[in-house]
């Protein structure tokens, strides 16, 4: 972007993967022996798993398929990539951008669950939200918009005065579909249309309004 946009907003929801955290050398990692197991194209199916909860993925990939053995390997896939964080480190900026957000109303927003969340986190050396909705607290994955509006709720805030920040297609989706004004974080989401994209967190300065605004300078 070479021109700032000023948004505003009450609270502001964060994806995790992509967004705050740069996990793409543990998700390829993972995802590329699952697709080899399963005789399909890692390119392929690379371009399907961002954003989504794994069973949602193998849905999408494997039609047909019972969804109960979905279920249970998307438990294994989550162990696995627990277990991975080589090479997880934070998106430029999201240290300072967390840190801008203390004391306003914000929610991580992810379709991890809480061991892989905090796993992927610690190793980019950032602090949890205290507000979180992972993959436990929903019975929908993105690009389903119950996440986010689930955020807002806790946060006791409108959806439409929520700011979104996300990477994927299906979390953009998922913001758009919520009703919510969506900032775009890196290549991946300039492919998808949101409101503003940014190359990373650098690109977003937070200023705290006397009355319970949060305004944003993107760009």
């Amino acid at each position: 972007m070479t021109d700032t946009a000023v948004l505003t907003a009450r609270a502001l929801l964060l994806d995790m993967d992509g967004t705050l955290v740069n996990s793409d050398a543990s998700v390829e990692r993972v995802w590329r022996r699952w697709s080899e197991r399963h005789g399909l194209d890692g390119d392929e199916v690379m371009k399907v798993v961002h954003g989504r909860q794994g069973y949602a993925s193998m849905a999408l990939l494997l039609p047909g398929r019972p969804m109960e053995q979905n279920y249970a390997d998307n438990a294994r896939m989550l162990a696995e990539e627990t277990a991975d964080t080589e090479g997880v480190v934070p998106i430029p900026g999201a240290p300072e951008f967390l840190a801008s957000l203390r004391g306003l109303p914000h929610a991580l927003v992810t379709s991890a669950d809480v061991p892989l969340s905090a796993a992927r986190m610690a190793a980019a050396g950032l602090d949890l939200p205290e507000v979180r909705v992972t993959a436990e607290s929903v019975g929908a994955s993105k690009p389903d918009p119950e996440g986010f509006l689930k955020g807002a709720a806790e946060l006791g805030v409108a959806p439409a005065d929520c700011v979104v920040f996300e990477d994927s297609g299906a979390g953009i989706a998922a913001g758009r579909a919520a009703g919510m004004t969506v900032v775009g974080v890196g290549p991946r989401a300039a492919f998808h249309a949101p409101d503003v994209v940014v190359d990373d967190l650098t690109q977003v300065r937070v200023e705290a309004v006397g009355d319970g605004t949060i305004r944003l300078f993107v760009g």
